[in-house]
């Protein structure tokens, strides 16, 4: 190697000094452009899958705030169900117990009534036998045992009616 030829390396150096810039022009120019088109598309679907991501959180949130909700109504529904049976309840027992008494009073009534009926019929049999007793002893003029006879007799036709 002691020979050292300058015109091949000059010739080497302008060979690819024109092949550097042949490259840049008509390869590298295009390349960068496509690798920053891919770069900008990678972006943009990064930037939307976050926005997507952003998204799906706020509805996931929203739907969480509906449910929530949701069972919130329920629960105030079913309590005021409860409240509502609980006091329709209340007021068929009430009415019921009403009831109960009216129709207590209205047979304490009758039976009072029938008592009183009955205490009148006695008495009016009674008083009609008594009628009788006295007229029949003042026919027969009769012995003292006989009077008891004949009030036990008719005593005992007065229990029979």
């Amino acid at each position: 190697m002691d020979n050292f030829v300058w015109e091949s390396t000059v010739f080497t150096m302008i060979a690819f000094l024109a092949l550097l810039w042949l490259l840049s022009k008509y390869a590298f120019g295009p390349l960068m452009g496509i690798m920053e088109q891919r770069k900008k598309l990678v972006q943009e679907q990064m930037s939307t899958a976050e926005e997507s991501r952003k998204q799906a959180g706020e509805h996931l949130e929203a739907q969480k705030k509906a449910l929530e909700q949701a069972r919130k109504e329920a629960y105030e529904i079913i309590e005021s169900a409860k409240v509502t049976s609980s006091k329709q309840a209340d007021d068929i027992m009430n009415a019921a117990k009403a009831e109960a008494n009216r129709l207590k009073d209205e047979a304490v009534k009758d039976i009072d009534s029938e008592k009183n009926k009955a205490i009148a019929a006695l008495r009016s049999q009674v008083g009609g036998m008594s009628v009788m007793i006295a007229s029949k002893i003042i026919e027969k003029q009769i012995d003292e045992k006989s009077q008891e006879q004949l009030v036990d007799q008719y005593l005992k036709e007065v229990g029979n009616k």
